[in-house]
């Protein structure tokens, strides 16, 4: 359930939106959860980061990076320092705009984990979501390695089976075979009802991730692969206030609000 300052608010009243959008909507509104938002600015926003996550999605997915092991990542070194962990930090002097994006236009010169490439995904959809001043002044430090290990976004991970389009879902894979490590798990980014986009995987529907997962187990192996209940998400309310004040509408909903706002002048 969708509500504005607590009232629910009526999705056949918004205005007509694109596929994506109202897909994102719908995946809102047919949660048991009720997500509660101080203004349609705020939904507006963070519709917009979440329709940015998908497009980072697709964008990754065809920018030729490759899936490594940790031991095994590379990035291109103008713009990154390798870690003796697999990780990349920021090298000094670059923006951190510039580095991201290097990422989706050179991405053959990249490999990483699957986990790493949550962390790249959900920091190109701040940066196509937030203006580029705000962006590079914020994350001037820069380390790509894990989602669990990421404080600059405040990712929220927490129990629930309340899937949203734009959140980050894990399928865990415990009979894992020893020699298949890499393949204990798959962080993916949910596309829409049935389909996941993975690093390493490309986009599957939740059955064929299973598939491919179970066939990485161990002789003798019982427990299937299956997806965890539990959701990863950006903190949006935080993430808004990056922005600067200029805020630059980006979803058909600020249509709506528009003529609310318009509505609400000639009455008063």
């Amino acid at each position: 359930m969708i509500t504005i300052q607590e009232k629910p608010l009526n999705t056949s009243s918004l205005p007509a939106l694109s596929q994506v959008e109202t897909a994102i909507i719908q995946s809102l509104a047919s949660q048991s959860v009720s997500y509660n938002y101080a203004s349609l600015q705020e939904l507006s926003f963070e519709v917009a980061l979440r329709k940015h996550t998908i497009q980072a999605s697709i964008g990754l997915l065809q920018s030729g990076a490759r899936f490594e092991s940790f031991m095994r990542s590379t990035c291109n070194p103008r713009f990154w320092r390798r870690m003796p962990n697999g990780a990349f930090q920021l090298n000094p002097y670059v923006r951190p705009s510039d580095a991201i994006e290097d990422i989706f236009q050179n991405g053959q010169l990249y490999g990483f984990e699957c986990a790493t490439a949550i962390i790249i995904i959900f920091y190109k959809a701040v940066k196509d979501s937030i203006d580029q001043q705000s962006f590079d002044q914020l994350f001037q430090q820069l380390y790509l390695y894990s989602w669990e290990h990421d404080e600059d976004l405040q990712l929220e991970t927490r129990a629930g089976t309340d899937y949203v389009i734009g959140d980050c879902l894990y399928f865990d894979n415990p009979d894992f075979a020893p020699q298949h490590s890499v393949w204990r798990g798959e962080n993916v980014i949910k596309l829409n009802e049935n389909l996941y986009y993975g690093h390493g995987i490309a986009i599957r529907s939740s059955e064929e991730i299973i598939y491919h997962l179970n066939r990485m187990r161990r002789p003798g192996a019982t427990t299937e692969a299956h997806l965890l209940p539990q959701v990863t998400r950006l903190n949006f309310t935080f993430v808004r206030t990056f922005s600067s004040s200029g805020y630059t509408p980006r979803t058909s909903l600020d249509s709506a609000i528009t003529i609310q706002t318009n509505h609400q002048t000639r009455l008063s």
